[in-house]
């Protein structure tokens, strides 16, 4: 692995994840008030989150990646499924509304840095009020003064931008002022919603070099959501793959990124840019690959007696090292007919390329 997945800080000795979500679905209504349908966003997603571990959540926009942060975050609520903080079903424990010891717990930090700020107020505003609320800025206003310091200077910041306001700091900073506030209420476990895709590329590195300090420094976990595979590549221990609201693939992110098993994972792949690679990548082959997302016709582990597919429940074949904990989902499980939307699906696949080469013909 690019570097380990547990600080000597990462907390009590214990093997209880800090995270596990189970079986999480989410479904959205659609039409009025009577109306029975509803859009699926998530089904059955299952995904641990170790201590002081960065896991990344990856695929295109519409998969469902921040849906899964916002049900997690408790700002949506799920249709299905249990979610576990240290090994306690926080839904079952807070049923109607996440409660303050939940959001000391966990704390997210949102893609638009600048919308997450109240333009109206300093930035000591932010971290004094998350102090106050969970009482972690000590008795006397000297300690909480320096308790703000502190967090400045934690996220990389001078103590003096205390006095500034946000539309007085660059991208970068205000992302840093977003995991200041987050960190206040001393969580241990984070939700980073596309924290750097707002930034501009010379400054994205210095915010995960940041994320990946806190997890080496506090032990504090992540669950990294982003498109961007190389920054996943860069920071996480392990990634996960969503497509369609469904988890198809997932393992330690180096292994992963290198050897791709399902034809979701090889598109994203495809696209990143790679010096190595001449030219664009194989059309005919993109081609091939869309068609065996959206309707496969075999499985690389079809026909293996200790791994059998199936097309109508997911099955999770193990990929190269037992140790890189690499699954992937069997091919012959089709996406939920609502993918028909995704983009993927809006995309020429082989076969309609073949029936419009045949009608011209």
């Amino acid at each position: 692995m690019s570097h380990s997945s547990t600080s000597p800080l990462a907390g009590p000795t214990t093997s209880t994840p800090a995270l596990q979500i189970r079986g999480l679905g989410k479904s959205f209504p659609l039409g009025g008030l009577f109306s029975r349908a509803s859009l699926r966003a998530l089904h059955g997603v299952d995904l641990t989150l170790g201590r002081g571990e960065i896991v990344a959540l990856v695929g295109e926009s519409g998969s469902g990646k921040s849906t899964l942060a916002r049900c997690v975050a408790r700002l949506e609520k799920p249709s299905s499924g249990a979610i576990l903080i240290d090994g306690v079903d926080i839904l079952k424990r807070d049923r109607f509304q996440a409660s303050r010891a939940f959001r000391s717990q966990l704390q997210m930090v949102f893609q638009d840095p600048f919308g997450s700020l109240n333009p109206a107020h300093r930035i000591e505003h932010f971290l004094r009020r998350s102090l106050a609320i969970h009482g972690k800025g000590g008795s006397s206003e000297q300690e909480i003064q320096r308790r703000l310091e502190e967090l400045m200077v934690t996220v990389g910041l001078q103590a003096d931008m205390l006095n500034s306001y946000p539309h007085e700091l660059s991208g970068g900073q205000r992302q840093r002022v977003a995991i200041a506030r987050a960190l206040a209420v001393e969580p241990q476990i984070i939700l980073a919603d596309e924290p750097t895709s707002m930034l501009d590329v010379s400054v994205r590195i210095g915010v995960l070099n940041l994320m990946r300090k806190l997890r080496d420094d506090q032990g504090i976990s992540m669950l990294y959501i982003t498109h961007d595979l190389a920054s996943a590549r860069y920071l996480a221990d392990r990634t996960a793959v969503m497509f369609a609201g469904e988890l198809v693939e997932e393992g330690e992110s180096l292994d992963l990124l290198a050897n791709p098993a399902h034809p979701y994972t090889q598109l994203l792949v495809s696209a990143v840019p790679d010096p190595s690679r001449a030219g664009s990548y194989d059309p005919v082959r993109r081609a091939e690959l869309r068609q065996a997302v959206m309707a496969s016709t075999n499985c690389a582990f079809d026909g293996d007696p200790n791994q059998p597919c199936s097309a109508e429940e997911p099955v999770r074949h193990q990929v190269g090292d037992p140790k890189n904990s690499h699954w992937v989902r069997c091919h012959l499980y089709q996406p939920w007919a609502g993918a028909d939307g995704h983009a993927l699906a809006s995309e020429p696949t082989l076969a309609t390329e073949r029936t419009h080469m045949k009608a011209s013909a």
